[in-house]
């Protein structure tokens, strides 16, 4: 894509006839071939700023909703309609309104591409938004077009006819679950090679007869769902390989680095906590229940596993604690068990530094977003990190509840909401209850998002006070202040001190 400074009006010819078509004739697209005209940067921006929107909606319904529902797709439809991404075309009829939507569909994906490269959580949450959009959007097609849609993109999927289909009808409907013989008329089979349907075949939810498998409708979509997460995931991997000469370009650098969400951010949650000499009160209420469970632990045994240092360290990481502060905080929890100072500097001191970016390749880490939690590293016996609601056994969860004075009946809602797999939502919950509001107002969807909205909650909306590091100054004292300078330096010392004792003191509440 070029761009120019001004706003000006699109140089590219419009499309007129069988061309709309060949460009765009589907509402939905693999996004294989990037957008080749020029467009200037107000439009780019507008593009961007839509289409981030939408996908930040993508994801609010899919913790509010359950995925598919009537009410989910309602919500999404009425988003997708707002924002003008419906792309649907009446009698297959592609005018000037729908190519300039599916257009606008086609460049505002490319350009986030740009933006949500750059690390690791960007392209999880990037690719995760995308593929229930793509999926959302595939449920709309009609039968008839995606037949045409699978070859479009040369995808090894096709229908079997209806003879086949009566031949195989004692087999399909006893591999097919809930699939009577009044609903096999109306259900579409696809045949593929096993090997592209392994997590269908690996459960036995499908027939295989000669090195095939045939799939019914309602799980094709699984399969493209793969294909498409894969494609996208390698584009990314080479969107990220151009980083430099896009960093480069003075134009797009800013647009590009706000193009974030809440719990992308390089600086999310990172309000200073009002640990020192505040009101440890109010920030005893603000951790989620997975940093309480593993504070607890680490209180209880003086150490946490791997998985356990990362998801709490950088959650700490993120609502202020310094490199320094943590090294004191590890070291002074640890060594009150079974490690000596000395394992402690040469064991465990070095991956702390390499959280702050101060070891190895210098990444700055970011704090464990909740889907990060919930998906990756699930905890084994002996660990205490992941999400409560999602790992741990209803009975356990229950009393990590009542411990924390939950009432009766909102331990009954959380354990509902975890029943039906809505663990962001359960948590929501528990924010509300412990929090005594009805509604938060938002959508939880990162630990350090909770502490930061606990904090303006119980602070009455106001910001939390962030500490500032002393200056230093490379000019030599004269001799007149030497006095006074160690004076100061001894009163700086004895600050830290204490401040460490109020830091040992205040997380010993949680």
């Amino acid at each position: 894509m070029v761009f120019s400074r001004t706003r000006q009006l699109r140089t590219t010819k419009r499309l007129t006839g069988d061309r709309k078509g060949d460009h765009y004739p589907f509402s939905l697209q693999f996004y294989q071939l990037p957008p080749t005209e020029n467009i200037s940067l107000t439009e780019f921006e507008t593009f961007a700023i839509e289409r981030l929107k939408l996908l930040k909606s993508v994801e609010n319904f899919g913790v509010s909703y359950l995925k598919g529902s009537l009410e989910y797709n309602a919500k999404l439809e009425s988003e997708l309609r707002k924002l003008k991404f419906v792309c649907l075309a009446p009698n297959d009829e592609i005018d000037d309104k729908v190519y300039d939507i599916r257009r606008k569909d086609h460049i505002s994906h490319f350009i986030l591409r740009l933006a949500y490269c750059q690390s690791e959580d960007l392209r999880r949450w990037f690719i995760q938004q995308e593929m229930d959009l793509f999926k959302f959007r595939f449920n709309l097609l009609p039968k008839e077009k995606v037949q045409e849609f699978l070859r479009f993109n040369d995808l090894e999927y096709v229908a079997i006819s209806g003879e086949e289909k009566d031949l195989l009808q004692h087999d399909l409907m006893n591999s097919t679950f809930g699939l009577s013989t009044a609903k096999l008329e109306d259900c579409e089979f696809y045949k593929v090679p096993f090997q592209a349907a392994l997590d269908l075949v690996r459960p036995r939810k499908v027939f295989l007869s000669k090195g095939f498998a045939f799939i019914p409708h309602k799980d094709i979509v699984t399969l493209i769902l793969n294909d498409f997460r894969t494609r996208l995931s390698k584009a990314l991997a080479l969107s990220a390989r151009s980083l430099p000469v896009v960093q480069s370009d003075e134009r797009l650098q800013p647009l590009l680095s706000h193009l974030r969400p809440y719990n992308m951010t390089s600086n999310v949650g990172r309000t200073r906590i009002p640990m020192y000499r505040q009101s440890f009160e109010l920030s005893s209420k603000s951790f989620p229940l997975c940093m309480r469970q593993l504070h607890k632990s680490l209180r209880e045994h003086h150490h946490l596993r791997h998985g356990g240092r990362m998801q709490y360290g950088l959650f700490l990481k993120g609502i202020g604690l310094t490199l320094e502060q943590a090294l004191q905080f590890w070291k002074l929890e640890f060594t009150k068990g079974k490690v000596d100072s000395e394992k402690f500097d040469k064991t465990y001191s070095y991956s702390i530094r390499h959280n702050y970016g101060k070891e190895g390749k210098r990444t700055d880490y970011t704090p464990y977003s909740c889907m990060k939690i919930i998906l990756s590293n699930p905890p084994s016996q002996g660990d205490y990190h992941g999400c409560p609601f999602r790992h741990s056994d209803p009975e356990l969860l229950k009393q990590k509840l009542q411990s924390f004075k939950v009432s009766s009946t909102g331990i009954n809602q959380i354990l509902d909401l975890v029943k039906g797999m809505h663990f962001q939502l359960a948590c929501q919950k528990y924010f509300e209850l412990t929090h005594n509001v009805d509604d938060c107002g938002f959508s939880l969807n990162h630990p350090n998002q909770y502490f930061a909205e606990s904090q303006k909650l119980l602070t009455g909306g106001r910001d939390v006070k962030k500490e500032q590091a002393p200056m230093e100054s490379s000019q030599a004292n004269p001799p007149s202040q030497v006095t006074s300078s160690l004076s100061s330096s001894t009163n700086v010392t004895s600050t830290q001190s204490e401040e460490m004792e109020d830091l040992e003191q205040i997380l010993s509440e949680y």
